[in-house]
């Protein structure tokens, strides 16, 4: 997805601009209009269930102009009812999001490739189209046990730890 925000009167206005956004450490893409351009990122995890979808959707609701966040599993499973719950209480509808298999998204280029569990690192130490690749492991939401009030905590728990974490490793690079 392209961001149009103005356009360059000519080819060294845009190479001007590039230069001086990459001196503050953040590539700005820009494209042939000299609009900005979004980073793209997938998250990955085991069954892209929980933790990805949930950086996904914060990701998108945070910082949604600067990044297009995608995610996926190395053996996706169905979208944790938990998980669903938890991002609805801070406005994020995860309601229509499916597990997605990292076969989907071969062929496609990325800025980032963030794996949030140590199984998908393991299973996926390559991305083809990954141009850096970042490992954060987060605790998994489908192990927790208790009864519904104790899960949902501790679902809300990572979803706030992956929330902080984004806005940190992300929110500098702006």
């Amino acid at each position: 997805m392209t961001i149009r925000k103005g356009y360059a009167r000519n080819n060294i206005e845009v190479a001007v601009h590039f230069i001086l956004c990459n001196f503050y450490e953040y590539f700005i893409y820009i494209d042939e209009y000299g609009g900005l351009m979004q980073k793209n990122i997938l998250f990955l995890c085991t069954h892209n269930s929980a933790r990805s979808q949930m950086a996904e959707g914060l990701l998108r609701s945070l910082m949604g102009d600067e990044y297009e966040a995608f995610s996926a599993g190395t053996k996706p499973g169905q979208v944790n009812s938990f998980v669903v719950r938890a991002m609805a209480e801070i406005g994020i509808d995860l309601s229509s999001h499916r597990s997605k298999h990292l076969n989907e998204f071969i062929s496609q280029d990325f800025d980032y490739i963030v794996t949030v569990c140590d199984n998908a690192k393991e299973e996926c130490p390559y991305f083809a189209g990954g141009k850096k690749v970042i490992h954060h492991s987060f605790p998994d939401p489908s192990a927790f046990q208790g009864t519904d009030d104790e899960i949902m905590s501790g679902v809300r728990s990572v979803r706030d730890e992956i929330k902080r974490w984004i806005l940190d490793e992300f929110g500098g690079k702006r």
